[in-house]
């Protein structure tokens, strides 16, 4: 019989059905075995039980149908070795057969494979139901657990709420015991407030912090007395008595200290002092009663005000007594003659004491960096030494003790009565007004009467050095009052100035007797003038000092032109205006740091004059040489060689006297510079620029030899040899 595709595949899925059946018969039979067993004693397999019939088993039924086999055809198809079986063209039912043998085969090992593990299988089964029965105890352990952490979250829960809450209620409890406990000490008014503020003196520190605590509680009732709190009502009579209390006694505390400023001889830095360190007695005084803060205000001012205009006037009077009886006057000029002055029944000058320093330095300056800020002279203690002082020493030691005073006054008005800006300009204004008043005037006055320029300009950069001093303290109260100062003195210096300009201008040389090449006292006034001058304007430069030094000097040398002319000899001329301008020169050089305008004024004139002096030392001894080079290159230049053809027989003279006697004219040309110059140095570098220019000249007459019509001439074998002239120019050099 032949087996169509579709019976073998239901086949196929009726054995996989029957095994699945078997094991589950297998498993119930074992299951019925397994409770037969003693309890404590190993199972026993007994084959008899088992009893399997398959002689009415038909695997190849017809008639067998399935509800599941036709949704497995297709699948079965698909299967591998189906595929090749029907694509190879096997026979199906011998195929068939040989399945079905491999089948029962199969199911037969199987089912003693089954029956040899059949102990096993009941020790497991045994062995599964021992740990369900353990699981399900776990189970409901766990199951336990479960609801015992329920009810455990619901209580964490209530308890977190629960402290949530209480926490708010703490919070808001700590925030109105702050606030209340804050408004209940502000508001209450202790027992040892009371006693210190009614008993303690006021110098002593218990007061002073009581007071502090005395205004905060005043302000604090009286915001709250506004906001209209009863318990204000309580309190607020206590402390306007304590207030008033206070008061009375600040009042009489600060009284007393300013009242101590009038005593003689009292040191008013002492009560100042104490002041500042009870500062805020006035803030308080501001604060709560402005009418008694002003009655102290007002006290002070006047009072400190006629302490220092009274102390400042006394000051200058007795310090005004330790200068130089001899001082500069209107005669004491650089143009006067030193023989102008003379007593009315004396032929002898009257001659100034101290005139050495009217024009000149000297260690006056010293006042500008080592005494600027020495302490203050102490008159009587000068007076018993019979000590002697310059004006600029003792107007430094005024606006040095003005200066410290003000400084220290500006800084108290600053603390203690808490100004500041134009408010502290205008308190210090009326404090210091009348102070800087006097001592503005009496300066004033002097200066306007002082003939000494150099003093002026000291006390002028005094002002300068003090003022920036002033600005390093951060104290601006005396800037108007030194611009003021400083502008009456720079224009009592600028006069001074003009009236030495001036004295210079009209001096009548012809007056003027003993008139020699030598340095004129005139020049060296002037010299020593601007040395000082520019030695003390080095730190504050000012153009308009460079102006008036540059007036100055154009001064001196009109005056020495006028001078020179007096000479009939040029050559003395120059010598004159050398030597001038040479001390002048060495003068400004050693007083300047650097070369300014002034140097280079002079020192520009002077290498003019050193020129012209050249050509006239060697125009005695080689002016025909000299004559002669100028008018040939002028011929060469032009081309005329048969004019200056016509000058042979002068070239040979010319050649054989210079062979003849430039050793001996080298040596009165230095003879005379030597003789005519006061400084060895100048007349020595004077004397080498002679020589070079010598040197040069005869240069080029070998130069013009050298050309047409001279080049073949044979006295050119006569010529000296440059390098011998420098030979011997350099013996006359000198090492000063």
């Amino acid at each position: 019989m032949e087996l169509s595709k579709d019976s073998l595949l239901s086949s196929g899925t009726f054995l996989r059905e029957s095994d699945a059946i078997l094991a589950s018969k297998t498993s119930a039979a074992l299951g019925q075995t397994s409770k037969s067993a003693t309890p404590g004693e190993p199972e026993e397999y007994d084959p008899e039980w088992l009893d399997l019939k398959f002689e009415n088993l038909d695997l190849t039924c017809e008639d067998l149908i399935l509800d599941d086999l036709e949704d497995n055809i297709q699948e079965n198809l698909e299967d591998g070795l189906i595929s090749e079986a029907l694509d190879s063209g096997v026979d199906l039912g011998n195929y068939s057969k040989d399945v079905e043998k491999s089948l029962v085969e199969c199911e037969g090992g199987a089912i003693k494979d089954y029956i040899s593990q059949a102990g096993n299988i009941c020790k497991l089964h045994k062995e599964i139901k021992t740990c369900d029965d353990i699981l399900m105890r776990m189970e409901n352990m766990l199951d336990g657990f479960q609801r015992d952490l329920g009810s455990i979250s619901s209580e964490i829960q209530n308890l977190q709420s629960q402290s949530i809450s209480m926490n708010v209620k703490l919070k808001n409890r700590q925030s109105v015991r702050g606030e209340l406990s804050q408004f209940v000490d502000e508001m209450a008014v202790p027992e040892q407030m009371i006693q210190h503020i009614m008993d303690t003196p006021v110098s002593e520190r218990n007061f002073l912090e009581q007071l502090h605590e005395l205004s905060v509680k005043i302000n604090f009732v009286k915001e709250q007395n506004f906001k209209e709190a009863f318990s204000a009502k309580d309190v607020i009579i206590i402390l306007e008595n304590l207030k008033l209390k206070a008061i009375a006694k600040i009042r009489e505390y600060l009284l007393d200290k300013i009242n101590s400023f009038k005593k003689p001889l009292s040191n008013y830095q002492i009560p100042q002092t104490a002041m500042l360190k009870v500062n805020f007695f006035y803030q308080f005084l501001v604060t709560h009663e402005r009418h008694i803060a002003k009655e102290i205000r007002d006290h002070y001012v006047d009072t400190v005000s006629k302490v220092y205009f009274s102390y400042f006037k006394t000051y200058m009077r007795r310090v005004m007594r330790l200068q130089f009886e001899d001082s500069a006057d209107k005669y004491d000029l650089m143009g006067s003659d030193e023989n102008a002055r003379r007593g009315f029944f004396s032929t002898k000058p009257a001659v100034n004491k101290n005139k050495s320093a009217v024009f000149t330095l000297g260690n006056r300056g010293d006042i500008l960096t080592d005494f600027l800020e020495a302490p203050a002279l102490v008159p009587h203690a000068a007076q018993k030494v019979d000590e002697r002082y310059t004006y600029e020493q003792l107007f430094r030691t005024i606006m040095f003790a003005l200066m410290d005073n003000c400084c220290r006054e500006y800084l108290f008005l600053v603390d203690f009565f808490l100004v500041s800006g134009s408010a502290a300009q205008d308190m210090f204004s009326s404090v210091m007004g009348k102070t800087l008043e006097v001592v503005k005037k009496d300066t004033t006055q002097y200066v306007n009467e002082s003939f000494d320029a150099v003093g002026n300009f000291l006390c002028l950069h005094i002002i300068y050095r003090y003022q920036v001093i002033m600005h390093k303290r951060q104290v601006p109260a005396l800037d108007r009052y030194w611009d003021g100062l400083s502008k009456d003195i720079w224009k009592r210096f600028h006069y001074l100035v003009d009236l030495n300009i001036h004295s210079i201008l009209e001096c009548d040389v012809q007056k003027i007797s003993n008139i020699d090449l030598r340095p004129h006292y005139i020049t060296r006034r002037a010299a020593e003038f601007c040395g000082a001058i520019i030695s003390i304007n080095a730190s504050f430069c000012d153009e308009r000092v460079s102006q008036l030094l540059a007036q100055l000097w154009g001064a001196v040398e009109g005056f020495l032109n006028r001078l020179a002319k007096e000479f009939p000899n040029k050559k003395d001329q120059l010598i004159l205006v050398i030597n001038n301008c040479d001390l002048t020169l060495a003068i400004i050089t050693e007083r300047s740091r650097e070369e300014g305008k002034e140097a280079e004024a002079i020192n520009r004139t002077l290498n003019e004059k050193i020129q012209e002096f050249i050509e006239e030392v060697l125009l005695p001894h080689f002016g025909p040489l000299m004559t002669f080079v100028k008018e040939a290159e002028v011929l060469l230049q032009k081309g005329e060689i048969e004019q200056l053809r016509r000058e042979e027989n002068k070239v040979i003279q010319l050649v054989k006297s210079f062979a003849n006697e430039w050793r001996k004219k080298m040596e009165l040309i230095n003879a005379e510079c030597m003789k005519s110059f006061t400084n060895f140095k100048n007349g020595t570098h004077i004397l080498q620029g002679a020589l070079t220019q010598l040197i040069q000249y005869y240069h080029k007459f070998q130069k013009i030899l050298s050309q047409a019509p001279f080049k073949n001439h044979p006295i050119r074998s006569e010529l000296v040899n440059i390098h011998h002239l420098m030979v011997e120019v350099k013996k006359f050099k000198q090492t000063f």
